[in-house]
């Protein structure tokens, strides 16, 4: 295996921070406006753009909730193993609102359509956005892109993204991890 370190430390920091400035260019004081983290990993993302957001805008009532696609996804009968689901925390109505849905990869964007279907449980929003740390831009099954992005990443098929969190991992960091192959 190779690692290519991709973003770390005060970068990994200043990335979130630029993601929030370009919310708030877009949602002003969040009124009309929620985020949903995508579980697993995109929860999160939600959690520190909603504590970065709450810090730069402390009179605002910044909306946060985790959403589980583990029934939505096309593939959940297709696995060998029983499905283990997160929990959906969503103690908000969507309604009419403008909706930042937040993934920590977006890939495929099959998972992206799987959360549009779940999202519908919790009323029809105005608009979803979408906010991801990184973007692979290549291998696309759905037409998605996002509307606000990290890091845009080329990468192939064989490749894999991981990205770490201080909360669960005990560092922020992005990794691209390559196979090597042996001669």
């Amino acid at each position: 295996m190779q690692n290519l370190t991709l973003l770390d430390g005060q970068k990994f920091q200043i990335t979130i921070q630029r993601l929030c400035r370009q919310l708030i260019e877009n949602h002003n004081d969040f009124s009309d406006s929620v985020l949903i983290g995508i579980q697993p990993r995109g929860i999160y993302l939600a959690y520190r753009v909603a504590e970065e957001l709450r810090k730069i805008l402390p009179e605002s009532n910044i909306l946060q909730g985790d959403l589980d696609i583990t029934f939505y996804r096309d593939d959940f009968r297709r696995r060998d193993s029983q499905l283990v689901p997160n929990q959906t925390k969503i103690d908000f109505i969507i309604e009419g609102k403008k909706v930042i849905m937040m993934d920590d990869v977006l890939w495929t964007g099959r998972t992206i359509r799987a959360a549009m279907d779940a999202m519908q449980a919790f009323g029809r929003p105005q608009k979803v956005e979408l906010l991801t740390l990184v973007d692979r831009r290549y291998s696309r099954h759905i037409p998605v892109a996002p509307d606000y992005v990290g890091i845009e990443v080329d990468s192939i098929t064989s490749q894999k993204v991981v990205v770490s969190w201080r909360e669960t991992d005990g560092e922020d960091r992005i990794v691209l991890v390559s196979e090597v192959k042996e001669e």
